[in-house]
């Protein structure tokens, strides 16, 4: 889940619209229905915020009947990836499954999925770099920086076939990790993923040309951007506004509490946080066009399954239908939820991946692989 800078309302009206339909029907099977398009800077500039974590919110408790993660000042675990340090948290047993969180959002943003999933599965979910509790690292950040995270910590850490979970910029992450390492990634779920298909790239690319690199990027010289960039960074931080974007993708908002909005602010204080906002908002997001939705389906061959909040002001479900359309092996199911349908309807979402994994990937044998170490 990720906060978002203040716009002008003009630039907030053609960034942020969506030609998305929205379902009536709560947690269904899905068919082809029309496009859905979202800009990447769309995606990224809704997410100001760079690095999330959480602060003491004491031991774990039930929500809606749902067990959460407790928190641990210390952290859970660390591994140093590149020479950064990497956040990351393992429970249970099993077959393992490795959750990515979205722009702006930590392992805590499966609070409520970790405790569940882990009575199966041995549950890995890890911080990106820049992000949540891992080192916000002073690099120029591109897409396959977080590919290439984690699939050394597939390699590293996990050490066996895995199926890997994504939500928003996490589940595109997830994709390209299958693309990757095919060999020991045996499933992919996406939950309200970022992406665009080629043809929505090039669309989009004018548009963002208008907004983007036309009034910001190409009038302003670097220390012009800095202090437009510094404030939004400074806005987009801030508690109240924090808990005014999760409420408006969360449909259902009960569990915007402060256990979630101080795991997208605490981390935010880091004196690398406003660095890393910057680069990702000036260097990242002009460097997207390559990366798409088609190039890494059309070379990905394990079962997908599509978790997806149809409410979602950002990415409707006809983005997830396209992709459904597009690659065979997958199922969709609708979720009536917003943007981070696993924090929003938890029960609904474990149990809609939990009945998947045991019918598509639990109960077919992995082929044994010969991994690095």
């Amino acid at each position: 889940m990720s906060a978002s800078c203040a716009l002008t309302p003009s630039v907030r009206t053609e960034l942020f619209s969506s030609s998305s339909k929205r379902s009536i029907f709560p947690a269904q099977i899905c068919r082809p229905r029309n496009k859905c398009e979202i800009s990447r800077r769309e995606f990224a500039i809704r997410g100001g915020i760079v690095a999330s974590g959480v602060s003491d919110m004491g031991t774990s408790q039930s929500v809606q009947g749902s067990e959460r993660l407790a928190f641990k000042p210390q952290g859970y675990n660390f591994w140093e990836w590149r020479g950064h340090k990497i956040h990351y948290v393992v429970q249970g047993e099993g077959l393992p499954l490795v959750l990515i969180h979205g722009f702006g959002a930590s392992v805590f943003h499966w609070r409520y999925n970790i405790p569940e999933l882990a009575k199966k599965y041995k549950v890995y979910a890890l911080d990106l770099l820049g992000f949540g509790w891992s080192d916000k690292a002073l690099i120029e950040y591109d897409a396959m920086v977080w590919t290439d995270q984690v699939i050394d910590f597939m390699k590293e850490i996990v050490k066996e076939p895995a199926v890997v979970v994504g939500n928003s910029l996490g589940g595109f992450t997830a994709l390209s990790v299958a693309v990757g390492l095919p060999e020991q990634v045996t499933g992919v779920a996406l939950l309200n993923s970022a992406g665009q298909f080629a043809a929505e790239s090039r669309k989009r690319e004018e548009a963002d040309e208008t907004v983007i690199t036309k009034f910001i990027v190409k009038p302003l010289k670097e220390i012009f951007q800095r202090v437009v960039l510094g404030f939004l960074f400074w806005q987009a931080k801030q508690p109240s506004r924090i808990e005014s974007v999760l409420k408006s993708v969360y449909i259902d908002s009960t569990n915007v509490d402060d256990y979630l909005v101080e795991s997208i602010s605490k981390p935010a204080t880091d004196p690398n946080a406003g660095e890393v906002y910057y680069r990702l908002m000036t260097r990242f997001l002009t460097n997207q066009s390559r990366y798409t939705l088609d190039s890494v389906l059309s070379k990905m061959t394990c079962p997908l399954l599509l978790l997806w909040g149809d409410l979602d002001p950002w990415v409707g479900p006809a983005k997830a239908e396209k992709i459904k359309a597009f690659y065979s092996n997958s199922l969709l199911v609708h979720l009536q939820a917003g943007h981070c349908p696993h924090d929003e309807v938890p029960e609904a979402v474990n149990k809609a991946l939990l009945d998947w994994l045991s019918i598509n990937v639990a109960s077919k044998p992995a082929s044994p692989i010969a991994l690095e170490t």
